[in-house]
């Protein structure tokens, strides 16, 4: 079965496109066949994995809107994962989607089209990574309403903390109303700093303030990561033995023990008072 993750948090900068690119190549490396969506209308993801969206005629915004099938979108990367690519298209697709009957299910419609097709030949994705948008708007409930767990990408700084009560705000919403399967699978911290107190700090605090598994390793600050779009590759090509490609690895494969856990029942719906 698949695995549909969706990387959330509507602050900037905590890392999570890198997080997306290097996740996904790390299941390649494990033997996955990966799938990363980018949902982001900057397509820094489809940046960062070489392919410049300037170039694309298509891209993940005709998949949503116009209906059109994933399969004659989707792109192979030097990485070993495929690609659903953005465009700067994308921004209008918040528009686009606001006066559409079920909006909410847009991507995952798209996802499941895409499953019963590809498992048709045993050849269906064993991950499906979404990389959301910097915003809680309707991409975002889209990308919520599709997945079965979200993760989010939390640096390891007080202010980084603060609108993380509101994205679970908007998961709570989102099981109410059109995904009452979906689970928090944790935060995973990254960059990371553990020479300082304060990085510790907030590290060990992390999971009583919120109530959130915290996700191992914590993602170390390294500027591995800041070369690796240029080159158009993950970190794990660019720099395998750094310790940020090492961390990741060792992420990803609690994210595949996580997987293996038994999914929580939904919980039953209250009988309405006569």
């Amino acid at each position: 079965m698949t695995t549909t993750l969706a990387i959330a948090n509507q602050k900037g900068g905590v890392a999570k496109t890198t997080t997306v690119a290097s996740l996904g190549a790390a299941l390649a490396e494990m033997g996955h066949k990966v799938l990363l969506v980018d949902l982001d209308p900057q397509a820094c993801l489809t940046f960062s994995l070489g392919i410049d969206p300037e170039d694309l005629e298509l891209s993940v915004h005709h998949v949503l809107t116009k209906g059109m099938d994933p399969l004659e979108v989707i792109i192979e990367t030097d990485d070993g994962v495929d690609l659903l690519p953005a465009t700067i298209e994308l921004a209008r697709a918040e528009a686009d989607l606001l006066t559409r009957t079920g909006r909410e299910h847009v991507i995952k419609s798209a996802l499941e089209s895409l499953e019963e097709e590809l498992a048709e030949d045993g050849n269906a994705y064993d991950w499906v990574l979404l990389d959301c948008p910097p915003s809680l708007g309707v991409l975002t409930v889209a990308a919520l309403t599709a997945a079965q767990g979200v993760l989010v990408p939390l640096q390891c700084e007080t202010l980084s903390h603060r609108g993380v009560g509101q994205l679970l705000d908007t998961v709570h919403d989102v099981r109410r109303f059109t995904n009452r399967k979906l689970e928090v699978w944790g935060v995973l911290p990254t960059l990371y700093d553990g020479r300082t107190n304060h990085a510790r700090t907030v590290l060990e605090t992390i999971s009583d303030t919120y109530d959130l598994e915290v996700i191992e390793p914590p993602i170390p600050k390294t500027i591995k990561f800041a070369e690796a779009p240029a080159a158009g590759r993950s970190i794990l090509a660019t720099s395998r033995s750094n310790k940020g490609a090492v961390a990741y690895r060792e992420v990803a494969a609690n994210l595949v023990t996580r997987s293996q856990r038994p999914r929580k029942k939904a919980a039953p719906k209250k009988k309405a008072k006569a």
